[in-house]
């Protein structure tokens, strides 16, 4: 006994730790933005730049739902603000950067599904091409990058953003106008960029990572083995009780046989395991109170490997009881749209049918229904949500 339970208590830490790190959203996104641009670095004398003239296409790589990288191309299109000699220059921009998801770190989701912040921070190199009134060949410097994004979820797919970044120049020797660095270093707080944009999530994953949170943490994890052991340690002392007891058929001890095999109608479990007695009324009683659920995967409607057993006991009871008719009812839980969690929890339900159809139970004993979201567990427990349930008559 002692061996088993040391067993179940490490597959248990195996298969919540596999939950833990297992990420379940898409990680690649790209970012399109356009906007105003201020120029940091003085111009030469008279001159004055208009604000207008400045994009940037980035790609994302997320690698948790916390930390991230991002290759980033900017251009920026300078002209003269009007009443001002003219220019013309042009800015190419390219920088690697890292992204922190300052909504998940600080658990944003908390109080709100669709708001979120990143910062990024980076590096790269630029060039600076003046067209007129002087032509430069380019002038090429190294940028050092850093900015805010706060976002705005519009779809599983697609986010809306506003972006604040200045950017550093290191080496520029040139004036956007053309004319020689007005300043006495060639280190310049050159820009800072005002941009908003659109996200778009890449992945066949129904959520980013920006909006994803990583529920279970080591607390839960020695919560949930901890209570584990607890009930193992009572169960422990209940199976010892009963072992040292005549034979008397509880109601505990056919729960505890129906772990380990069916126990058919008109039968009982005696104390050298033979079977001569059942009460069916009991059994169709644990099974309406959900002794025999079947679990899920997020956003599966396969089931369950270990949830096979419990399809199992539902067929070999409605078999050896032709006249009893079945409900089966599936749920999801709260995340994704009502009408999604709709479809989702009759697919479930249908998918447990078909398979109670064709192990042989009587079609027009069963029917099936979709429950929506099961609203009765809270986030810590979603596992428990995705499920199918049955209602025996």
């Amino acid at each position: 006994m002692k061996f088993l339970k040391s067993l179940l208590l490490g597959g248990l830490f195996v298969f919540i730790s596999n939950n833990t790190t297992a990420q379940d959203y898409n990680k690649w996104s790209i970012d399109l933005g356009a906007g105003i641009h201020t120029i940091g670095v003085p111009l030469s004398p008279g001159y004055n730049a208009s604000p207008l003239g400045q994009g940037n296409v980035g790609v994302r790589y997320m690698l948790n739902n916390k930390f991230g990288l991002r290759f980033d191309i900017g251009f920026s299109k300078f002209n003269e603000s009007k009443g001002t000699p003219a220019f013309d220059a042009n800015y190419y921009r390219a920088s690697m950067e890292g992204v922190v998801n300052i909504g998940n770190v600080l658990n944003f989701n908390s109080w709100s599904k669709r708001i979120n912040l990143l910062l990024h921070a980076g590096g790269g190199f630029s060039s600076l091409n003046t067209l007129s009134p002087t032509i430069n060949g380019g002038d090429g410097m190294v940028n050092l990058l850093v900015g805010l994004t706060p976002q705005f979820k519009i779809s599983d797919k697609i986010s809306v953003f506003a972006d604040f970044s200045s950017i550093i120049h290191f080496a520029q020797e040139n004036s956007i106008d053309g004319g020689p660095n007005p300043t006495s270093r060639e280190t310049n707080v050159s820009m800072f960029n005002t941009s908003i944009g659109v996200n778009i999530a890449l992945g066949k994953r129904k959520q980013h990572a920006d909006f994803t949170t990583e529920e279970i943490s080591d607390k839960n994890i020695a919560a949930e083995l901890d209570a584990l052991k607890k009930r193992l340690d009572s169960a422990e002392v209940e199976i010892d009780k009963l072992k040292n007891k005549e034979v008397v058929v509880t109601n505990e001890l056919i729960i505890t046989e129906l772990d380990n095999r069916y126990v058919k109608k008109g039968e009982k479990i005696s104390q050298d395991g033979n079977i001569v007695y059942s009460n069916v009324e009991f059994i169709k009683e644990l099974l309406n109170n959900g002794y025999a659920n079947v679990f899920f995967d997020v956003n599966k409607t396969s089931i369950q490997e270990g949830s096979l057993n419990s399809v199992n006991y539902i067929k070999q009871f409605m078999l050896d009881n032709p006249n009893i008719k079945a409900t089966i009812i599936g749920y999801a839980d709260e995340t994704g749209s009502d009408a999604r969690n709709q479809k989702l929890s009759t697919d479930r339900a249908k998918s447990v049918f078909d398979m109670l159809v064709a192990a042989g139970v009587d079609s027009s004993k069963l029917t099936y229904a979709g429950g929506g979201v099961d609203a009765s567990v809270g986030k810590e427990a979603r596992p428990l949500a995705r499920r199918v349930i049955f209602k025996l008559d």
